[in-house]
């Protein structure tokens, strides 16, 4: 049993970062509301929408990657 190897997912880090970056997408998103400390539109959508994504892609696009030529 010692000498088995276990095949992960190889996908579950991004399922993680994806879930810790949209709980602080929400949680700056209700800071925003609730506290009326806006920022200007476009420092809000770059905040909320363009750095997550461009981070999971980033991050999706290596993981692939590994994963890919593990399989080789």
């Amino acid at each position: 049993m010692a000498n088995q190897t276990r095949s992960r997912h190889p996908m579950t880090a991004w399922w993680i970062g994806l879930a810790v970056i949209l709980a602080a997408v929400a949680y700056v998103a209700y800071q925003f509301a609730c506290l009326e400390c806006r920022p200007a539109g476009f420092l809000e959508f770059m905040i909320l929408g363009i750095m997550p994504a461009v981070y999971l892609v980033l991050m999706y696009v290596t993981l692939k990657g590994q994963s890919d030529s593990e399989r080789r």
